[in-house]
């Protein structure tokens, strides 16, 4: 359907710097996959191979050929970079995503023992050859809750001064750890702490894996957020909510409405 009949808020283009939205793959099977990037590729930015999902899905590389032929950048999760390390393979993890093409790596330690200095290191050494996206936050919720918006701003800090591209707040596919209480509220005031810093919100990709914590970093940031960790069943829809087309956005971005967000490119 055409969208000149409609005021509806700009978004950015294809290839973006922000705006971005990455989807994660389950492991999906390859038909399913291929309807779904293709149907979607326009809204579609990145597609990451969930945690260990390529180690055993016999068709990443018929999906990686389906992403490029869409325009579509892909990653393997940070999980499988954190189980190489966990092995001291480094190295065979670099000559891995070489194997596969890849232009981008995801660096994270949301599970094993990494100190966040270590972490920067190897974002450091990786961005020599790839375009690095971290990942700050644990997977543990006890860990995650405990630790102080200062911190989680200097590891931002850190990770970008690395060389990193794009720092993701972790938040796991279900809604729970990192930037998210055991419940799935989100830390509202470790947000805004970092919203508040000097890091430039365009250099982060906030992990989003339902309709709540979409509409709300939509309408506290704009149109043009960065989000990740979206349901391969959601891409069309996050859209929606992006554009106010949806009821949990539809007052937020009409300009005769008090208090609609006002959206800047």
């Amino acid at each position: 359907m055409s969208r000149e009949f409609l005021d509806l808020p700009e978004r950015t283009s294809k290839p973006r710097h922000y705006g971005l939205t990455m989807a994660i793959d389950k492991g999906l099977p390859l038909n399913y996959f291929a309807d779904v990037v293709r149907g979607a590729s326009d809204y579609l930015d990145f597609v990451k191979f969930g945690w260990g999902t390529s180690v055993v899905d016999r068709n990443v590389h018929e999906k990686i050929t389906v992403l490029r032929g869409e325009g579509v950048d892909f990653y393997f999760g940070g999980t499988l970079f954190e189980k190489y390390v966990l092995q001291d393979r480094f190295d065979d993890f670099r000559t891995m995503c070489r194997s596969y093409g890849c232009e981008f790596v995801e660096v994270s330690n949301g599970t094993i023992d990494l100190n966040d200095a270590k972490k920067a290191e190897y974002v450091a050494e990786l961005a020599k050859d790839f375009s690095v996206i971290s990942e700050v936050g644990s997977k543990d919720q006890v860990k995650s809750e405990n630790m102080a918006p200062h911190k989680w701003i200097g590891y931002i800090g850190d990770d970008l001064d690395a060389g990193a591209v794009l720092v993701t707040l972790e938040t796991r596919e279900s809604g729970q750890g990192g930037i998210c209480r055991p419940n799935g509220e989100l830390r509202f005031g470790l947000i805004e702490e970092i919203l508040a810093s000097e890091i430039s919100v365009d250099r982060l990709l906030f992990e989003a894996p339902n309709l709540e914590l979409q509409s709300y970093f939509v309408k506290r940031i704009g149109p043009n957020v960065n989000v990740g960790n979206v349901a391969t069943t959601d891409i069309i829809g996050l859209e929606t909510v992006r554009l106010g087309l949806r009821s949990e956005t539809l007052l937020s971005f009409e300009p005769n409405i008090e208090g609609a967000f006002q959206e800047r490119l």
